[in-house]
């Protein structure tokens, strides 16, 4: 009797069996997969690929550089290397998994519609991130995706205004628009909608008439025109709601007292402050609107006094905090890099988050950032780390046609929001609003005011209130530049 002889061990681990022939020894299926799933620089072209095969020098390095015709790494559809998913490679599967989804029964083609999102998806950098979002339990963004796809429903933002307002139906409705599918809209305001729905139920009919056009033409249209000025934060938003909230309580209120807010004299807007203390600054901007269109122009409220903000972060503690975000390197990139853009050139977070690629140019060794007309070269350090975050996967490319968000969002054509940096920011000590006025105090007294304004992009009154506070006058400089 002849006994079968035992498989060689692994190259790699050692183990037995190693089912996995190659030119030069065996492999196991648990090193292959490593091999594959991991790949490596290749010593002898420098690509980044599967190196799993030994050359004449005995160095392990891909099938290339070892001539070999097969790879044993290739897709079995397409021969390429890149992102294993099995037998195939994770762009075949998700081309034919978005084929069978889109695809319109009548036509049997993919959707005239929805052909953007075909292309979008399927060249997405990260295909394995796709499939598992198609698949991803209970599958409501491809379910919506099929049905929109065979006609079941309308692609339209009112079908979505018929679905819960959770973070499936938002993300693909914001995918759908990015790409052209849909209009434009404004997620944060559109979410408001139903709240204020909501709201409107609990009133009487008069309350309500009152409150959803303080709402819609007051509170929303502000928000709108911050959104149309790149403005817009969650914020301003969370200032919305507790205006309609406070216009509700004073409505409420009026109706028990007075029988309707028209009617409300000083005196009793008095009374429901005795009662309801501290709610003139969230009462303000409804008064103010009750005036303004003659519903009732019997109650006042005085303006908000303006303040010159205080500086209350020393000069010596806004360097610690420069130099904590250039060496840290458990704090998030793009957060050191917007921390750095406010302490050492006083952006605002709101600036900060809807920067364009655009804004940033390579000159050899340099590294130049537009914030207002003139460009303005990082110092050392600090230009590596943006070097740094621009070579990452995700990033847009700042040489492209098509620039896109310096920082995007996981929402599809979005930019980061500015609670991303600010929790960030304040988790490593550093204060964004107090910080940013430690950085304006800082420059308005080392540069004149006009200097000021154009480099860093803020208005030229704002630039010389902070001379004046800095208690620099530049008026010989002014003087001077005007000769010229």
């Amino acid at each position: 009797m002849i006994r079968p002889v035992d498989p060689a061990p692994c190259r790699d681990c050692g183990q037995a069996p190693a089912n996995v022939r190659l030119p030069r020894g065996r492999l196991c299926h648990r090193c292959k997969r490593r091999r594959h799933y991991h790949s490596e620089r290749c010593p002898g072209c420098t690509q980044t690929r599967p190196v799993a095969y030994l050359d004449d020098r005995n160095r392990v390095v891909c099938a290339d550089c070892a001539g070999v015709e097969l790879s044993l790494f290739a897709c079995a559809e397409c021969g390429r290397e890149d992102h294993p998913y099995g037998a195939r490679c994770a762009r075949c599967i998700l081309t034919e998994r978005l084929t069978l989804l889109l695809t319109d029964p009548s036509t049997g083609d993919i959707h005239a519609l929805l052909r953007p999102v075909f292309d979008e998806l399927s060249s997405a950098s990260r295909p394995q991130s796709v499939i598992t979002w198609l698949k991803k339990p209970p599958g409501t963004g491809a379910r919506l995706l099929g049905m929109m796809a065979c006609g079941e429903i309308a692609i339209s933002h009112d079908t979505f205004r018929a679905l819960p307002s959770d973070r499936s139906h938002n993300y693909l409705r914001e995918l759908l628009a990015s790409l052209g599918v849909l209009l434009p809209f404004v997620a944060t305001i559109e979410r408001m909608l139903p709240w204020l729905a909501t709201k409107l139920t609990e009133l009487t009919d008069e309350e309500a008439n009152l409150i959803s056009r303080f709402a819609h033409w007051q509170v929303l249209r502000r928000l709108r025109t911050a959104a149309a000025n790149g403005t817009l934060t969650k914020g301003s938003a969370n200032v919305a709601r507790t205006q309609i909230n406070a216009a509700i309580r004073l409505c409420r209120w009026a109706t028990a007292h007075t029988g309707t807010i028209t009617k409300m004299t000083q005196a009793d807007l008095e009374n429901y402050f005795i009662e309801h203390p501290g709610g003139r600054n969230t009462q303000y901007a409804f008064v103010v609107w009750l005036r303004r269109t003659g519903l009732n122009t019997a109650i006042y409220l005085a303006p908000h006094e303006m303040t010159f903000p205080e500086v209350v972060v020393s000069d010596e503690d806004r360097w610690a905090q420069v130099n904590t975000l250039l060496h840290n390197d458990t704090i998030r990139l793009y957060a050191r890099i917007g921390g750095l853009f406010m302490l050492l050139f006083a952006q605002p977070l709101t600036d900060i988050c809807t920067m364009r690629a655009e804004q940033i140019a390579l000159y050899g060794d340099q590294v130049t950032v537009r914030f207002g007309d003139t460009p303005v070269q990082m110092p050392a350090v600090f230009d590596d780390l943006i070097r740094t975050y621009l070579a990452r996967p995700g990033v847009p490319s700042i040489t492209s046609q098509d620039h896109g968000w310096l920082f995007p969002g996981r929402s599809p054509g979005s930019h980061l929001v500015t609670e991303n940096f600010r929790a960030e920011l304040v988790a490593h000590g550093v204060r964004p609003g107090r910080s940013r006025h430690a950085a304006l105090f800082g420059l308005a007294a080392q540069l004149p005011a006009p200097v000021l304004a154009d480099l860093i992009g803020v208005a030229d009154k704002t630039a010389t209130k902070w001379a004046a506070l800095a208690g620099r006058s530049w008026s010989p400089y002014i003087s001077a530049r005007r000769s010229q």
